[in-house]
């Protein structure tokens, strides 16, 4: 399929799990992709890889926790392809704690990179979207979608960015672009791997926003993006997708 041939996407978080993933299937469908990220040897890999395979990639380091930054990113995307059809927004950042333990240096930095960023690169490539007649895909999460022990941040970013993609839907229901949103459950990438829990978590609690099939492969979620961004799903707005194996099933 070449579904993003003559496309642009630009992709955050791009330098691992499904940032990653998902600028290999756009660019494995023929889309230009513009990688951003804040590790710049990240990028250089995924760019080589996707340069190797032939795609048409580009890069640019990137700290979605600094609005000046996603102004330049989406500036970056449009000066070296003359256009934005796609913007995925990716990045994120989880962090587990007791609540009253939380500080305000890790909330401000879970909402500011999980709920700020998104925004403000919204912000910057909605003018762009509305000549291309493009779309926002938000990842969200099913933490902003049902209560989660231990990480009071994370659901108040993700719940939010779930709110965010469902207002800016509304606002532009007669313009011609499209925001959408997806929502994982546990999906193997380094972030998730990498989790650190309080030593003494109630495992009881955790085991409530668990799933006995596992967890997701970030090809997948890339497949769920990659079809909300394509005009396959051209009638696709203000919607929200659970991609989660069940977990809110129940």
């Amino acid at each position: 399929m070449n579904r993003f041939e003559n496309k642009v996407t630009l992709v955050t978080g791009a330098a691992s799990g499904m940032g990653k993933a998902t600028c290999e299937r756009f660019a494995a469908e023929g889309g230009s992709v513009f990688a951003v990220d804040i590790d710049p040897d990240g990028l250089a890999l995924i760019a080589d890889s996707i340069s190797a395979a032939g795609g048409t990639i580009a890069t640019q380091v990137c700290n979605v926790a600094k609005k000046e930054d996603c102004v330049a990113a989406i500036n970056g995307a449009v000066e070296t392809f003359g256009k934005l059809d796609t913007l995925a927004n990716i990045a994120g950042i989880v962090r587990f704690n007791h609540t009253t333990d939380l500080s305000e240096e890790e909330w401000n930095l879970v909402l500011a990179i999980n709920l700020s960023g998104p925004m403000f690169l919204s912000q910057a490539a909605i003018p762009h979207l509305l000549e291309t007649h493009g779309s926002i895909v938000n990842v969200c999460s099913n933490a902003g979608l049902m209560g989660q022990a231990f990480t009071a941040a994370y659901c108040a970013s993700k719940g939010g960015l779930v709110q965010l993609t469902r207002s800016m839907a509304m606002e532009f229901m007669k313009k011609p672009i499209r925001i959408n949103a997806v929502c994982p459950g546990g999906t193997d990438t380094a972030m998730n791997k990498s989790i650190h829990f309080p030593d003494d978590v109630d495992w009881d609690l955790i085991t409530r926003y668990s799933t006995p099939r596992g967890m997701a492969p970030a090809e997948d979620l890339a497949s769920a993006i990659a079809y909300i961004a394509s005009d396959e799903a051209k009638t696709v707005h203000g919607s929200i997708f659970s991609v989660d194996n069940g977990l809110m099933a129940g």
